[in-house]
């Protein structure tokens, strides 16, 4: 019996790497609204986020996140903000698309990790249905996802209560 971490090299495709990391990166600023969207999760707020589609920071970081890790163009090539189809999109629903993308080029997440900065609102009790809404959607267990939330100590445009911004990390295993 072999060890495992033996590998056979005999094709191309046993010589590429079997994990990618991604990096994506999202802003928006507060505007008009009641309530924004982070994770899929509603929260109540004094402001809503602009955006285009529902404004869901958190999934468009990621979802730049996947894309990037899989050697993909960004959320703005497949999604672009000048297309009507997308305005006020659920962006659950085009992660779930961005995910039909990455397993269509042989990848699938073997984790995410995502930072959330913003002085307000308090995130603390929604990070667990954000944990619980985007686990679903990767096809992870809970534990494989982690959401942090932080402030900007009153800096910049963050510190400062004018909007939100989102860093996500993912790792993706190769499935063929």
């Amino acid at each position: 019996i072999g060890d495992r971490a033996n590998k056979k090299l005999t094709f191309p495709e046993d010589f590429a790497p079997a994990e990618r990391v991604g990096l994506g990166i999202d802003t928006h600023a507060f505007g008009e609204g009641d309530r924004i969207v982070l994770g899929g999760a509603v929260i109540p707020h004094t402001h809503g986020l602009t955006a285009h589609s529902d404004g869901d920071v958190l999934v468009h970081a990621l979802m730049d996140a996947l894309l990037s890790a899989a050697g993909l163009r960004d959320i703005g090539y497949y999604f672009p903000d000048t297309d009507a189809r997308f305005a006020g999109a659920n962006s659950m629903e085009l992660l779930a698309e961005v995910m039909r993308l990455v397993r269509r080029e042989g990848f699938a997440p073997c984790n995410a990790s995502i930072s959330v900065l913003a002085e307000r609102p308090r995130l603390s009790p929604h990070i667990e249905r954000m944990r619980q809404n985007v686990a679903r959607a990767l096809g992870l267990p809970l534990s494989a996802v982690g959401i942090a939330a932080g402030t900007n100590e009153r800096l910049g445009y963050v510190g400062e209560g004018k909007g939100i911004t989102c860093c996500a990390s993912v790792l993706l295993r190769r499935t063929v």
